[in-house]
């Protein structure tokens, strides 16, 4: 064998021929190792003494991580190499990378004759260094791929030679040959260690040799113990002949699958093993493996049982069988006799409906036809209370059948924006006068973070306030009834409101507190009760908040009042709405005294100012606050305004306001009255010198405090009223004149729809009325003719089918349950009729049916447009309006007959309002005549201009204005403009201002009369 030949005057390399010592001292050397670890630096050293090289390093693949990482090297503390043996140990090499990533990546040895001018050699520094030159490495394999590199290194710079690669290259191959079997002995170490079955291996004659640790964890049993002892001590008695006969197999070569017995644990008990074992007869050796399986052993005995169990239980169904297809066959019966009776039950009641409103439709719409002609006061007195007891009458009727439409699940609510604060303040001033009646205080407190506009059902809504309000007034006879509104929860789209309303009236006992949500039930249900009603209001209110997606409860104690809690969900509109405020600037900082012996009222109050950005201070009496105004006269801050209770004890609003007005510091200061419902406006003898800006009934409504805070502090002075521009007298006259020539149609006893401008039709329509009840037939027609309308009456559908088919009308007013044929049936005849002509005429449903379906039954049939039975005139010639095509304001017109034939200024009771001083209301009356033209000038401006946040402050002037006269049409028409232009609905804005408009003029005409009175 050549030896390699040295360059740079180095010694020739010795190469001896050990070849057969490398391979008995590698094979030993891996044979007396435990791992691969502890056997590299003897494998090593071994190779490095034969070839006399100086280093050597074993490299393994890391196959997680797809590196080579050291795992020994010779010598294994090398002082001359300490260094490169430090950098070795700690690094790592990816495929290609340096020697042995090299290898690794070729699978061919390789040889470097100096490494420290070798460019892929990373530790080439280091190895300089430690004086290391050549290098070898070859790669141990297995099959195609390579399990590891080992590496050497010499001192010298040499060349290889053919004999020295040919005896490195077998020398490697060999000892990948051992190191594939050391790895393959530990992989299989550490299977055998980490299987969860028993693994074994036994003799033949009935011992353990080797047990892997899953013996222990299932037997408890150590492995010494395990060996020492023949195994067949640790099968179960009643199993060991089974044993003994698969053992015997064995013994004769067969292999046993599935064998099960049972093998003794530490603690006695024993555990099912399932087997599969093969023998080794060379060496007279047993491997098998055990599972155990006493859970599932288990489970199969419970699953025994339990088909044991339904076997029986099998027998008995079929028992059973015969009775239970028995009953299920009653049991349709039974649900079909309850299908008929829930649609005898919906039937009855749509039919009860339209018998009950029938007449009641003609007994309000005659009431209301009555009242408008001329009466004695008894006279009067005895119709109003008639007609009061008719609209009681279908209140409970209207709650009878909700509760049906409930139980039903035929009740749906609206969603439409409305303002949250309007309708729960008019709903609960609805029941003002009830508790004036019983000297209640009656309160309304609105947390001001609660969102103005929300968008749900109002009428509901309403409804259930007025249901838990009415109760808490009927039910209580001193003290105090207050609604709070505050938000419970709040997102970007929805928002959920807390409604309490609490009361200090008689309480319910703990056992009723929930009883009372029932139909009909009533928390006094005794023959001698005191309180009336149907007990349905709580009912509907509870099904209602659910339907809102709330909930409603109570907390009541006998004797000491109730309080009654619902929260309900509602929409947010897209576009906020403004939030309230004070119109103008100078009212901000106002400075205002609250006198009111209630806690409630004075929170209520000092709340709603606050949030105008006033300064508000409150006292519980007269005397306080006559302290506190001289308090604040004497620090040169005198209060603005006082708002005075009217009744409180001592000393009461009137006898405050006499008191101020004596009082010449408190000259300035301006007092308003907050009296209960139902109280004389006036009280004291002529020569009183109390002075009111305004009167405000209770529970204030915000909007009225604003309106006539507004109107007392913006409005023009005294002095510049008195120097302002009257009207040419030109002007004056020609409106008095059509003053007088109206006053003259009324007193001839002509309705006002014929002749008054405002109140009559542009153009008279023909209308076709078909109607088979006499009354109703006497009503209809009184109404529309009224109106100025031609009428034609037909007696049942089949008289109307026939009539439209003569005549031409302009509308056609269809009841819908008529003899003959009703008025779904006509109205499909002469739709049907209409195809073939091309013509149209407008058809509106009359129905007293208020059940849910029946509008929409109505429009399927062919019909523009629904009317419910009681008619309400307002209602019914609006329908009119919308179906007709009339311009704005002509479907209400004649709005003005429903009220007696009065003016709608009443000078003996402004008179009053302004303490009987005639020369104060002269004047005011002027500023209002004065200041109307350019008032409505600036609505005009604003609306042309489409700026409907100054046409809301506009139209919010006017109503201020119109308000010292009359809270009549133009107030409401003021208030309804508003409205619209508040809520952005530009739409509405042409024919409410159009509307205002005319109310403006017959208000103006009002005052004009008044001031030539005065």
């Amino acid at each position: 064998m050549d030896e390699p030949v040295p360059r740079h005057g180095a010694a020739p390399l010795r190469v001896p021929d050990r070849f057969q010592q490398i391979l008995d001292e590698t094979a030993r050397v891996l044979a007396e190792s435990p791992t691969l670890a502890e056997a590299a630096p003897r494998m090593l050293g071994a190779v490095c003494r034969a070839l006399d090289w100086q280093y050597g390093a074993l490299w393994e693949v890391d196959r997680a991580r797809n590196v080579l990482r050291p795992v020994g090297m010779w010598p294994p503390a090398p002082e001359a190499f300490k260094e490169f043996a430090e950098v070795t140990r700690e690094a790592t090499f990816a495929p290609g990378v340096g020697l042995p990533g090299r290898v690794w990546a070729s699978a061919a040895p390789a040889w470097i004759p100096d490494v420290t001018r070798d460019e892929n050699f990373p530790r080439a520094p280091f190895a300089e260094r430690s004086g290391l030159h050549a290098a070898f490495a070859l790669p141990i394999r297995q099959g195609k791929g390579v399990l590891g590199v080992m590496e050497f290194f010499n001192r010298d710079i040499l060349e290889p030679t053919p004999d020295l690669l040919t005896m490195m290259t077998t020398v490697g191959s060999q000892i990948g040959l051992f190191v594939e079997r050391k790895w393959a002995t530990e992989e299989l170490d550490r299977f055998f260690t980490l299987s969860l079955d028993l693994l074994c291996v036994a003799t033949s004659d009935g011992r353990f040799v080797r047990v892997n640790p899953a013996w222990h964890r299932v037997l408890g049993f150590t492995d010494a113990e395990l060996c020492a002892t023949p195994f067949m001590d640790f099968v179960h008695p009643d199993d060991r002949a089974a044993t003994t006969n698969a053992l015997s197999a064995l013994a004769t070569g067969g292999h046993v699958i599935d064998f099960e017995n049972r093998y003794q644990a530490r603690d006695g008990s024993y555990k099912w093993l399932q087997w599969a074992a093969a023998p080794f007869p060379t060496q007279g050796l047993v491997y098998a493996a055990a599972r155990d399986v006493t859970d599932r052993k288990a489970a199969d005995e419970a699953l025994r049982v339990y088909a044991r169990e339904m076997e029986r239980a099998k027998i008995e169904q079929e028992q059973n069988a015969e009775r239970l297809a028995h009953l299920v066959r009653e049991l349709d019966i039974a649900r079909q006799a309850a299908i008929r009776a829930a649609g005898a039950k919906g039937e009855f009641l749509a039919n009860m409906s339209h018998e009950i409103r029938t007449p009641m439709n003609a007994i309000i719409g005659m009431t209301d036809l009555a009242l408008r002609t001329r009466l004695t006061p008894t006279q009067r007195d005895y119709i109003h209370t008639a007609r009061e007891a008719a609209e009681a009458l279908l209140t409970i009727i209207d709650d009878i059948l909700d509760v049906s439409k409930i139980e039903a699940g035929r009740l749906t609510l609206d969603r439409t924006s409305f303002n949250l604060r309007d309708a729960v303040e008019d709903g609960v001033r609805l029941l003002a006068p009830r508790a004036a009646e019983k000297n209640l205080e009656l309160a309304c407190r609105i947390a001001p973070e609660v969102p103005e506009v929300v968008v749900g059902d109002p009428g509901r809504l309403r409804q259930v306030i007025l249901n838990l309000v009415g109760n808490a007034v009927k039910f209580t006879d001193k003290g105090e009834v207050v609604i709070e509104v505050t938000v419970t929860q709040a997102t970007a789209d929805e928002v959920t409101l807390g409604f309490r309303v609490t009361d200090t009236g008689i309480g319910i006992a703990q056992d009723k507190l929930w009883d009372i949500f029932g139909p009909f039930v009533q928390a006094d249900a005794s023959t001698t009760r005191r309180y009336g009603g149907t007990g349905l209001g709580l009912t509907i209110s509870a099904q209602l908040v659910e339907l809102m997606g709330g909930r409603i409860w109570i907390e009541s104690e006998l004797g000491k009042g109730s309080r009654f809690h619902f929260v309900a969900r509602f929409g947010l509109p897209p576009v906020p709405a403004t939030p309230p405020g004070a119109p103008l600037e100078n009212l901000r900082d106002l400075r205002v005294l609250v006198v009111d012996d209630n806690a409630t009222n004075r929170l209520i109050l000092t709340e709603i100012l606050a949030s105008w950005q006033m300064r508000a201070v409150a006292v519980e009496s007269a005397a306080a606050a006559l302290a506190s105004l001289g308090e604040a006269a004497e620090r040169g801050e005198p209060f603005h305004l006082v708002l005075t209770d009217a009744m409180m004890p001592e000393v009461d609003g009137f006898m405050l306001a006499d008191a101020i007005a004596r009082d010449e510091r408190f000259v300035a200061t301006r007092v308003m009255l907050l009296t209960s419902a139902g109280l004389a406006s006036t009280r004291g003898s002529s020569g009183s010198t109390m002075r009111f800006a305004a009167r405000l009934t209770k529970p204030v409504k915000q909007s009225d405090l604003l309106d006539a805070i507004a109107t007392v502090f913006a409005a023009p002075s005294k002095r510049s009223a008195a120097r302002a521009p009257r009207r040419p007298a030109g002007a004056r006259r020609e409106t008095a004149g059509v003053r007088s020539e109206t006053a003259g149609v009324r007193s001839a006893g002509t309705s006002v729809s014929a002749t008054h401008p405002a109140a009559n039709p542009v153009r008279a329509l023909r209308v076709l009325v078909a109607e088979d009840n006499a009354t109703n037939q006497k009503l209809l027609l009184a109404l529309l003719k009224e109106r100025g309308h031609r009428v034609t009456m037909a007696g049942n559908g089949r008289e109307a089918v026939e009539t439209s088919a003569a005549r031409r009308f302009d509308l056609i007013l269809m009841d819908v349950q008529m003899p003959e044929m009703n008025g779904l049936e006509a109205t499909a005849a002469i739709r049907a009729r209409e195809r073939e002509t091309g013509a149209h005429v407008p058809i509106i449903a009359l129905t007293a049916h208020a059940m849910s379906g029946d509008r929409e039954r109505c429009l399927e049939a062919g019909m523009d447009a629904y009317v419910a039975k009681p008619l309400r005139p307002d209602e019914l010639f609006a329908t009119i309006g919308e179906c007709c095509g009339l311009p704005s304001g002509e479907a209400q017109a004649g709005a003005a007959t429903e009220q007696p034939a009065t003016q709608a200024v009443d000078r003996a009771t402004l008179l009053a309002a302004f303490g009987g001083n005639a020369s104060l209301l002269a004047e005011t009356a002027g500023v209002f005549l004065a200041d109307a033209p350019g008032l409505l000038a600036r609505l005009r401006r604003a609306a042309h201009a489409g700026d409907l946040d100054e046409v809301a402050a506009a139209a919010h002037a006017i109503k201020g204005a119109a308000g010292l006269f009359s809270q009549g049409d133009a107030f409401e028409s003021a208030r309804r403009l508003e409205q619209h232009a508040r809520a952005g609905d530009a739409a509405s804005i042409a024919s409410a201002r159009d509307a205002l408009e005319r109310a403006m003029a017959g208000l103006t005409h009002d005052v004009e009369a008044l001031l030539g009175e005065t």
